[in-house]
């Protein structure tokens, strides 16, 4: 799956260990439905997929991390956290596969994919600029991960990689509500770059999601 575009921005440096990398295997709620799911034969679309939703899970977790660093507003501690549950998800499905995983080593702004490091830098750059700024970056990651999410299903068939896309399109749709409503809160607008005007307008018209 590659990577949908990127945002021309300046770049910026940020690179500390990264305390995010293992997986809690044993205390996430979604584990009981995961563990019941069957291992089935993996493609190679599959395998390049959860490699990358990987690194696009550890990028949404590593500027949030940056924003809330440099803004301190609780909505990047927040959807950080639940970034780290969708980080830890993806991880799980790498270990059931014996898939190596391309975060592993890695600090908090640092990444295999050079897509996504550059990413990185651009929204950083771009998030320090204002808190409007800083929340547009939050929508644009959200509708970055929805887009790619979306395409994934649409190729992937194995069950548990199912469930668990499912879930996170959850948990992005809603960090995108709470994105937007925060930049309408500050006097800003947002247009989706990634999915379509119709899908956006469909999840901020709806209600908050359970999922993970």
């Amino acid at each position: 799956m590659l990577l949908a575009a990127s945002v021309s921005i300046i770049a910026f440096t940020a690179c500390d260990k990264d305390e995010s990398a293992p997986a809690s295997t044993g205390n996430n709620n979604y584990s009981a439905q995961f563990n019941n799911l069957p291992k089935e034969a993996l493609s190679t679309i599959e395998s390049t997929s959860l490699s990358f939703m990987r690194e696009e899970e550890k990028l949404a977790r590593n500027v949030y991390k940056y924003l809330y660093e440099h803004w301190g507003a609780n909505i990047f501690s927040n959807i950080g956290s639940s970034e780290q549950t969708h980080m830890d998800a993806v991880l799980l499905l790498l270990q059931k596969y014996a898939l190596a995983d391309p975060a592993a080593g890695l600090g908090t702004g640092e990444f295999k994919n050079p897509d996504l490091q550059n990413l990185y830098w651009d929204l950083t750059a771009q998030g320090k600029k204002s808190i409007l700024d800083a929340y547009v970056v939050g929508a644009t990651i959200e509708d970055l991960d929805l887009y790619d999410l979306y395409n994934a299903l649409e190729k992937v068939d194995n069950q548990d990689i199912i469930y668990v896309y499912e879930n996170l399109a959850k948990g992005s749709r809603n960090h995108l509500r709470s994105f937007y409503r925060n930049i309408l809160n500050a006097g800003g607008t947002y247009i989706p770059k990634f999915i379509s005007q119709a899908e956006f307008d469909e999840i901020i018209n709806s209600s908050m999601e359970t999922g993970f």
